[in-house]
């Protein structure tokens, strides 16, 4: 059994200064907010929506 990877790709606006921290054992965590705008229509109508993501990311 062959193990995958998933790739995403978004792109927003952070909603505040993203953090650094350590684990005990010294892995670097970060966490950034991000917004992402989403634009549809709707009845003819144009839309927009905003997705509102906690990233959070550790390792190298």
């Amino acid at each position: 059994m062959s193990i995958g990877y998933n790739k995403v790709l978004l792109i927003g606006n952070l909603t505040a200064n993203p953090e650094l921290r350590y684990t005990p054992s010294g892995t670097p965590v970060a966490s950034l907010p991000l917004a992402v705008n989403r634009r549809f229509k709707q009845n003819g109508e144009l839309k927009e929506e905003v997705c509102y993501i906690d990233i959070v990311t550790f390792g190298k």
